[in-house]
């Protein structure tokens, strides 16, 4: 997609249309489209509850031995024995969402989002959160070290996922295969290991102060990993056998050469290394730089790298990456209804949708992206060039509100989609552990398919997973709490780890527009 450019408009029209945007998205946060107010005043949400929330959540997807600490009670260990089959130590890190297995793309991606989050709005956490969000990155870091323990391979998943999606079985009791998935200069996975990579060098941040021999160690395996990937240049889900255990699951749908230019600049971010600043420059267009997509996961980076690595071009430091700043303008401007640029659907409550199942994945992620480039936009005096309107940053911030705040519960179905959060949200949510018996209550052992009562029940989960927000509404903004509508009702960890720094923001900064720099 090509740039949105700027036209030969006046600055007095420029600022009309911009005082205008951000008008009217305070109108839509009054009122929500699709909803009702009876007072007339915007909803007033706990942005510090749900934080923690959503931050506890991950304990409620740890594999491994738990700690003494462990908040989320009712789990106990699993996976304790994991890599075994394939003489290595992977015990730990985190199920990616309802079931049993650890696939290591998604969880890189969660690790790298939550210390992302960590690194751009740690600074508005409370104390305690921000240490229970530097918990959450380590236990994930902790794990992608291990996967890098053993030269010439890069250990990609544990679990067979067939088998394991044929089993209804809490963590604790499983019995199927823990295969262990890995990648070689024979198969060649530069998406994981660039995502790996990314990981590390942002965690190596959140560290730095507390720990910096752990982030020295975390940078260092950064550099490794993505030299992998850069020398060992491949799709993971490419290979015939990582395919038989990763697709339909997690491929790798949009190739690895964004997970390349990712890898480099959070390596460039952490280290100020300039040959990662080369890597960007040389490399972009030939890795593709400028196939800008309105969307931003574990399988497509290029919004997120577009928005990251324009960064240092917004502060004057990098004058020749101006092509990346253009190139996140013309993802923001998709975002912006009154833009010209052809534009993301949005439900008619509000939401951000797109087609696919797991919808809050992108509301989170693209969320966290507003907030971002806004803050960066905020300490200069760049605008986004969307055509024939110029926006500015508060917009950018009243847009991530409203999609927070429907998240929340400002939505038609008047119910929030984070689990424990208000007084109305999903009970019956497609998550394995959360929907059986606790080992605490039930310690004997519940067999592969003696699950299957609980998962056909219609009774309400009986281990709430608190701060888990499930994939939500469809393009209608109805939701039926239905155990079985996996796209609708399963949690993942990458709803989430955007989720953490989007909630940070809004902790600090409950009223954009009116925020104190």
């Amino acid at each position: 997609m090509a740039p949105c450019s700027a036209a030969a408009s006046s600055p007095v029209h420029h600022l009309r249309v911009h005082l205008l945007l951000v008008y009217f998205l305070a109108l839509s946060l009054v009122v929500p489209s699709g909803c009702s107010s009876a007072s007339g005043v915007a909803s007033r949400h706990d942005y510090r509850d749900a934080l923690a929330k959503s931050i506890l959540f991950f304990e409620g997807q740890r594999s491994g031995r738990l700690p003494p600490g462990q908040r989320a009670s009712w789990r106990g260990d699993s996976g304790v024995s994991d890599g075994a089959a394939a003489g290595a130590d992977l015990e730990g890190g985190y199920y990616d969402a309802g079931d049993n297995v650890k696939f290591g793309f998604p969880m890189a991606f969660t690790a790298t989002m939550l210390a992302w989050s960590v690194v751009e709005f740690g600074d508005s956490m409370p104390p305690g959160e921000r240490r229970h969000a530097a918990e959450a990155v380590r236990w994930a870091t902790d794990y992608l070290l291990k996967t890098l323990a053993h030269p010439g391979v890069i250990f990609v998943q544990v679990g067979d996922p067939w088998k394991d999606h044929g089993c209804w079985e809490r963590p604790e009791d499983m019995d199927t295969e823990r295969t262990v998935y890995n990648v070689s200069a024979g198969r060649p996975g530069s998406d994981v290991a660039g995502e790996t990579a990314a990981a590390l060098a942002a965690a190596s941040m959140v560290f730095r102060d507390a720990d910096p021999e752990y982030a020295e160690t975390l940078l260092a395996s950064a550099r490794r990993a993505f030299e992998f990937a850069d020398t060992y240049k491949g799709a993971y889900s490419d290979d015939p056998d990582l395919r038989a255990g990763g697709c339909p699951f997690y491929c790798d749908f949009n190739g690895y050469q964004d997970e390349l230019l990712w890898g480099a600049a959070w390596l460039r971010r952490a280290s100020k290394d300039d040959t990662f600043l080369q890597y960007i420059q040389n490399n972009g267009k030939t890795l593709g730089a400028e196939d800008n997509t309105n969307e931003f996961g574990w399988d497509n980076k290029h919004a997120g790298l577009n928005v990251l690595v324009s960064k240092e071009f917004i502060e004057g430091e990098a004058l020749p990456l101006q092509s990346y700043k253009e190139y996140a303008d013309s993802f923001i401007c998709t975002l912006i209804p009154e833009s010209s640029s052809p534009h993301i659907m949005y439900t008619p409550g509000g939401m951000i949708y797109k087609p696919g199942g797991s919808n809050m994945q992108h509301v989170t992620s693209i969320s966290f992206l507003l907030l971002t480039y806004a803050k960066y936009l905020t300490k200069s005096s760049h605008t986004v060039n969307c055509g024939d309107i110029s926006v500015g940053p508060e917009t950018l911030q009243l847009q991530a509100k409203k999609q927070v705040d429907y998240l929340l519960g400002d939505n038609p179905m008047k119910m929030s989609y984070m689990i424990g959060y208000g007084d109305r949200y999903p009970q019956r949510i497609h998550h394995r552990a959360s929907s059986l018996p606790s080992v605490k209550d039930h310690p004997q052992r519940i067999a592969c398919k003696e699950g299957t009562p609980y998962y056909n029940s219609s009774s309400p989960n009986p281990n709430p997973l608190i701060g888990a927000v499930v994939g939500g509404p469809g393009e209608d903004d109805a939701y039926e709490d239905d155990r079985a509508d996996f796209r609708k009702s399963e949690p993942t960890t990458y709803i989430n780890a955007p989720l953490v720094g989007v909630l940070a923001y809004f902790v600090g900064n409950p009223n954009p527009g009116h925020t104190i720099h």
